[in-house]
């Protein structure tokens, strides 16, 4: 199923997005938000399911919001996790280059005020930064209570994924001591969505196309199969001593194309339209809007 996340009269409501992404049922108010859905267990997917078919209404008709706006804690991510991006940024990290390929995944976080939905528009604020990047991401939610999941049960604990932008402050990533999280968590700047896909649309975890166009020009392209470490890897070593719960997000990475290691270099401006998709996930089509953020 495709959940989807949208204001009927006023209420945050939950709807199923049909097969072919042109049609969304809007779920009854008893079913909850999408939040409460990946918290529910089995029971509120079929719950869901029993609530389905009803009144279908065009996607053109209403506006989708993040699927998802109840956050556990701060969205989990993942560095370095495409080879061709850790290479490409060689040398161009100001100082903060790695002697060596990472053994293991680089984990980092992000507030959870940076998410907006699918068609909101990117804050903007030249005066906090001078180097806004875009970054493609694939998302997972997990949906299952685990810790220390071994690899090989890895999946059984993800709810469904969705499209991600980690959209990046780069001088602000590299001004605060080596660690991320200020240059990664500026409000209002990270579209999730469209829609959340339950795990078991998803036939193939390695063939996903990963796509992050701007303004037309197609600078971002990669498939999920090109991920340094996989899925499985990333939630059982994340996983290792500390216990994920249903609803927390986790970015998977994204490949190389970004605008900072490009000769000369690509930063999002004012009016910029940042199309982000992935094969059989979606597509988010944002807009980079000026926003007094200081």
């Amino acid at each position: 199923m495709k959940l989807a996340s949208l204001a009927v009269d006023g209420e945050r409501r939950s709807g199923v997005v049909d097969k072919t992404g042109q049609t969304v049922t809007v779920l009854p108010a008893e079913i909850g938000t999408v939040d409460d859905i990946v918290r529910g267990g089995p029971e509120a997917l079929e719950a869901v399911r029993a609530a389905v078919p009803g009144v279908p209404l065009a996607l053109s008709q209403v506006r989708l919001e993040a699927p998802l706006h109840r956050f556990n804690r701060d969205i989990l991510c993942t560095g370095w996790n495409y080879w061709d991006h850790f290479e490409e940024s060689r040398g161009k990290r100001e100082g903060q280059d790695p002697d060596k390929r990472p053994e293991h995944p680089t984990f980092f976080t992000k507030g959870p005020g940076t998410v907006i939905g699918p068609g909101d528009d990117i804050a903007y604020d030249p005066d906090l930064s001078a180097k806004w990047d875009y970054e493609a991401e694939i998302a997972l939610v997990i949906g299952r209570e685990g810790r220390s999941i071994p690899e090989e049960k890895a999946l059984d604990h993800v709810f469904g994924y969705l499209v991600a932008n980690d959209v990046s402050q780069r001088d602000l990533q590299r001004a605060h001591g080596g660690q991320w999280l200020k240059g990664k968590s500026i409000d209002a700047t990270m579209p999730l969505g469209p829609w959340l896909t339950t795990a078991d649309e998803i036939d193939d975890l390695t063939g996903l196309r990963v796509q992050c166009e701007v303004d037309g020009r197609l600078l971002q392209n990669a498939t999920s199969g090109q991920m340094a470490f996989p899925i499985p890897r990333i939630i059982a070593e994340l996983s290792r001593g500390m216990t994920l719960r249903a609803g927390d997000v986790v970015l998977t990475g994204t490949p190389s194309g970004i605008g900072s290691a490009r000769e000369p270099q690509i930063f999002l401006g004012d009016g910029d339209l940042v199309v982000t998709r992935v094969s059989g996930l979606g597509e988010l089509c944002n807009r980079v809007r000026r926003t007094r953020l200081t």
